[in-house]
Parts: structure tokens; sequence; C-alpha cells
């Protein structure tokens, strides 16, 4: 599914453009132009965000009536960082749960990079959510994060009812990268007899290893995200670059029976559309119960961006409502 606009012409619309050219004027430059270490030091969307809001007099950092706080779980290999995200209206309510991971290839970015999104999911879907950082490359090469991953959501299934969650319902999410892992957590599950979440979340998730794919073509010079950075990250996440067709990877063409129902989030100048777009195909075909929205106009890492892209407020409001149907706590129609 497409939003009210056809497919576009893969311009980016006003709000879309405004955080663009922010991030340019910040100095941000393409990934591939840097080594990892330049690359997770320098400004990132979220900052670009930050500028506009302070631009227009508001708090370039605002809590949406969120409480925050930071905390390490053991994982496979030392400390895994986590951040707690709870709504301040009744702290000691039981709500459900979510797990999410944030994007930057496996390479870049952390908790504050990403801290948007998980606080406006909070904050609408009205839930505890636990943001997980994981192993990077390339210190850490393929599979480290998926294994951090996994061992953060079996941590989360152990712990929630410690911080008033609700261990009955847990969800995850993942953002680029990070939706990858997190579909990888439900085949995990389903594969590991771990109870499976009650619905999973997938913002333009790296799901193929195919380059020549339309959106590849077509958003090849994207911004943010374009055809070379991708590249850039595989070169660093893998040890050899065949590894890419790791069906943990390629997710296309993994076993995708009996996951748990899906939202997939994607954007048209984005690289990485076509693969999220067939991987709804792919769910579909597999039996699983799956809806898909290509937001038109929006550009990888528009997601959390609410206070200032429309669509993404759209998409925030859309994954919002989808988990509190699974959650249970929809208000319905009469």
């Amino acid at each position: 599914a497409v939003t009210a606009k056809n497919r576009g012409d893969g311009a980016p619309d006003a709000d879309m453009k405004k955080v663009l050219d922010a991030l340019a004027a910040l100095g941000a430059k393409p990934v591939e132009e840097l080594s990892p270490v330049e690359a997770r030091a320098q400004p990132s969307p979220a900052d670009a965000v930050s500028t506009l809001l302070r631009e227009d007099g508001k708090d370039p950092t605002p809590t949406l009536n969120v409480v925050t706080r930071d905390f390490e779980i053991p994982g496979p290999a030392g400390a895994i960082l986590a951040r707690l995200y709870t709504p301040e209206s009744d702290p000691q309510k039981t709500r459900p749960v979510l797990g999410y991971w944030h994007g930057g290839g496996w390479v870049i970015a952390n908790l504050d990079v990403y801290d948007a999104s998980p606080r406006s999911i909070a904050r609408g879907a009205d839930c505890i959510v636990v943001s997980f950082h994981y192993r990077q490359a390339p210190e850490n090469k393929f599979p480290a994060a998926h294994e951090d991953a996994i061992a953060s959501y079996t941590w989360l299934v152990d712990h929630a009812a410690d911080f008033n969650g609700d261990p009955t319902r847990i969800a995850i999410m993942g953002e680029s990268a990070g939706g990858n892992l997190a579909a990888n957590v439900a085949i995990a599950a389903r594969d590991l007899g771990l109870p499976a979440p009650v619905h999973q979340v997938l913002v333009y998730p790296v799901a193929g290893a195919d380059m020549t794919l339309e959106s590849y073509v077509e958003h090849a010079h994207a911004k943010p995200l374009s055809k070379a950075g991708m590249e850039w990250f595989v070169s660093h996440v893998f040890a050899d670059p065949s590894q890419a067709r790791d069906t943990r990877i390629d997710l296309v063409n993994a076993n995708l029976a009996d996951l748990p129902p899906t939202t997939i989030v994607s954007a048209e100048i984005d690289p990485l559309r076509s693969e999220g777009e067939l991987l709804h195909q792919r769910l579909k075909a597999a039996g699983v119960d799956v809806e898909h929205r290509t937001y038109m106009g929006v550009a990888h890492e528009f997601f959390g961006m609410g206070l200032v892209v429309h669509d993404a407020k759209e998409a925030e409001g859309f994954v919002a409502h989808n988990l509190k149907k699974a959650f249970g706590t929809a208000i319905l129609p009469i």
C-alpha cells in the first residue's frame, strides 16, 4: 500500500527537504567518505531535527511526557546498553512492552541517535519501551549484533515484570538494520521455542541482499542513505561479502512461516524500499498477517521525525495504533 499520493517523482516533500537541508548545513558527509569512527561522530538526522525545533523556538530534546532510565543487561560478549521508556502518567501501571532495536547499518548510531522513535511509540501506544544497543562492526562483525538482539529479547521476556511490564504482551520493533534484528528475534523465538512476540514492527528493514532491485536503481544517490552507503556498511559488517546472502540478512529468502502479525513501514526515497515491499509479499505468501505502507516524498530515517515531518507523524500513529490493537488496548469503534 502507498499513502494518498501515487508513486512519487523521487523528490522529498517540503518537510523532508527541510530536514535534509538542515543535515547538509550541519556538515554531514556520505558515510562512504568516512571511517566508521568518523561516521559515528558526525551530525545525524536526529541532530537536524533538533536544529529545526530549536530554530522554531521549541524544545530541541522534547520528552513527550516519557521518562527514561539507562541500564545494562548481560550479553553473550559483555554488557548490553539499554534504555527504558515509561509514560509519565501513572508510572506504576502495568503496561504492555516493546523491545526496540535502532538502525545504523550495524556500524554507526546508538541509543541517543535513535531516541525519538521509542519515545514517540511509548507515548502513542501507551506502552513501556526498552531500546537495546548491540555490538557493532567492524569491531564486532556479523552475527554479533544478531546474537545480542536475541539475548536482549530473552532477557526482556524474563524481566518485563521487573519494571511493571506485562510479560504476556511483548512486541518488538526495529528500524533499518534494527528492523532486520527485530525480524531475526521473531524468527529465533519461533525456532528456539521462546514466547512469541504479539507483534513485530519493521521500519524500512534491511531484508535482502540484491542491490539491483528497483529502489536501489531509482534512489542510488538518495540522502541520507545511498547505494554506496549500503555498500560501505556491507564492507564493514561481514568478514566475507557472501555472508550478505545468509538468510538472517536476506530475509526475503528466509523461512517466514509462523511469525507474529507484522507492520512494515517503508519510505519512497530509500534504496531499501523494494526489499521492504518484497518482504511484505513473502510474509503474506507464508500466511503471516501483515500490513505495509510506503510513505511518499520522505527518505530513509524519516520515522521518528513526527514533530517536524507530517508523514512521520502519520507513520508513528499508524504503528502506535497497530501495536495497541496487538496489545488489546486499542479503542475500537462501537
